[in-house]
């Protein structure tokens, strides 16, 4: 029985709780959270999609406010890591120092060096460091990196990739807003599709952004080209100055030579392919979600168990090096190589 420490019972750290508090071979032994309230205030529903939104059963489970006492006093296996971004890199290599596995939020951090310094400490220690880039694993998009990859529909021609919340206010002390903190849009939200594309096509050589920004002068919206040696328009649009009533909304369309890929997760069906010939229909998919099978990996890798690698250190470090050139392009107003 593994026994698990969550760092950060916020929205992801609700989320995580879940998903580990459904398995029968692992045990939530303590949680760790600088909010002195934590127990009143985790029965608040927080953050933008479903499944965080059950209340905490504390029952058995250690409670500190103290990172290293919890470290030093409970004998963990894993931590999932669902603190703010700024203290990722901190706090993941602490963990790894003190001989302990880490499931480690996305993004990876706030920026490449930051990353190498998480690498490093995997290395060092021997534990495993996998990063939370839930899209990897989302039965849909892990279903339709498997159609691209087959070739069976002839190469991609385009893609769109879309991503668009609300305004995410629910974050202690509004962190999430902070860009220096979170990374801010193209950071926190966008990079689920960056690091969708750059897992489905590879790095690109280069990007090519557009920003809007809101009434406090932060960037809000973010539209961005992946460019590629060879013809195909890929781009991705991510978002969160949706209007409240909005909610969120994650969405896809990929053109192949014989089939058109479409994912939507306001439709009904939200998955099909619409191939060339015959009638539209939805393909099989794993059960779960991307949580859910995030976890399911990152229990097989550090019980020894051989996988298929989905997620990478140095893939989660290039993602973080794709947004920032991003970044660049919109203060710039340019192409921004990668090569």
């Amino acid at each position: 029985m593994l026994k698990i420490g969550i760092a950060g019972l916020g929205f992801m750290g609700q989320m995580h709780y879940r998903c580990w508090k459904g398995r029968d071979d692992a045990q939530i032994a303590a949680i760790c959270d600088a909010n002195k309230n934590i127990v009143e205030d985790s029965k608040k529903v927080v953050g933008n999609i479903e499944g965080a939104e059950n209340a905490i059963d504390f029952t058995g489970i250690n409670i500190y406010s103290d990172f290293g006492k919890m470290l030093a006093e409970e004998k963990l296996d894993a931590i999932s890591l669902t603190l703010p971004t700024y203290l990722h890199a901190k706090y993941t290599t602490q963990v790894l120092e003190s001989g302990v596995n880490v499931l480690c939020e996305k993004p990876m951090g706030l920026n490449v060096p930051e990353c190498d310094s998480m690498i490093a400490a995997a290395k060092s220690s021997g534990k495993v460091l996998q990063i939370g880039h839930c899209v990897r694993f989302w039965p849909e998009y892990a279903k339709t990196k498997e159609i691209v990859t087959s070739g069976e529909y002839g190469k991609v021609l385009a893609a769109t990739f879309q991503r668009l919340s609300a305004v995410p206010t629910w974050s202690c002390d509004n962190w999430i807003m902070n860009e220096e903190r979170s990374g801010g849009v193209a950071l926190d939200l966008h990079i689920h599709d960056t690091d969708f594309v750059h897992y489905l096509f590879g790095m690109p050589r280069a990007v090519c952004s557009f920003g809007g920004k809101d009434s406090m002068g932060r960037l809000a919206h973010i539209v961005t080209q992946y460019l590629y040696n060879d013809d195909k328009l890929i781009t991705a649009e991510g978002g969160w100055a949706m209007m409240p009533s909005f909610g969120f909304e994650m969405s896809f369309n990929i053109v192949q030579e014989k089939a058109t890929i479409v994912y939507d997760c306001t439709r009904e069906p939200a998955f099909k392919v619409c191939p060339a010939e015959g009638e539209a229909f939805t393909p099989d998919v794993q059960q779960g979600d991307g949580y859910i099978l995030e976890i399911d990996h990152f229990v097989k890798v550090i019980g020894g168990e051989q996988v298929a690698p989905v997620t990478t250190l140095d893939a989660s470090r290039d993602s973080i090096k794709i947004v920032e050139a991003e970044k660049e392009s919109i203060r710039t107003g340019g192409i921004v190589s990668l090569e």
